[in-house]
């Protein structure tokens, strides 16, 4: 079972679970002006109870099946972000995806760098990995710097690699080599 750990501040990082539905989809209302530079363009559902309960329970159906492992930031019951291990791959591959985000309200406290960092020693004790990718817009500086500071490195740019804010654009992208033991078979 993945631990529960307490970031600075008191906000924890935690396996999101179905009762953070209210939660989240609070927090998706409250940042939607804040994320929307960074996110794909959100159907009116999204933001719905209904939306974020169907979301969740997508994620942890993936996770019961070893493809995703999603987290929320919380502070009290008060959902502040999340961080999702997409794509999780097995087999000689052993990697996934990283994505996150954080309140409009948390920004520049380093919770992101915290939770990132703990993902990763979590995606390499617990999780069994030995790589996470991220992904980035070419502009998106704060993030390049979390994941700089957590030893993500880059190694290439891929043109118009997500639809995001309504078009499609670039990406610088980055991966973490978490360690190198063998794959097991």
């Amino acid at each position: 079972m993945i631990e529960e750990v307490t970031l600075a501040g008191g906000v924890v990082l935690r396996l999101a679970t179905e009762r953070d539905a209210e939660a989240i989809q609070a927090a998706c209302v409250r940042n939607r002006d804040h994320l929307k530079r960074w996110e794909p363009r959100r159907a009116e559902e999204f933001y719905t109870l209904a939306g974020q309960s169907e979301r969740l329970k997508s994620a942890l159906g993936q996770y019961a099946e070893g493809r995703t492992v999603p987290w929320v930031l919380a502070d009290g019951d008060r959902v502040v972000g999340r961080v999702t291990l997409n794509n999780i791959v097995r087999g000689p591959w052993l990697s996934a995806d990283l994505g996150y985000w954080i309140d409009a309200e948390y920004t520049g406290r380093g919770l992101t760098t915290e939770a990132a960092r703990e993902v990763c020693r979590i995606a390499d004790q617990e999780v069994g990995l030995h790589r996470i990718a991220a992904g980035t817009l070419l502009d998106n500086a704060a993030s390049q710097r979390v994941l700089g500071k957590v030893g993500f490195e880059p190694y290439g740019v891929a043109p118009r690699y997500l639809e995001i804010d309504g078009r499609w654009q670039d990406h610088r992208l980055f991966q973490c080599i978490l360690n190198d033991r063998p794959a097991t078979l």
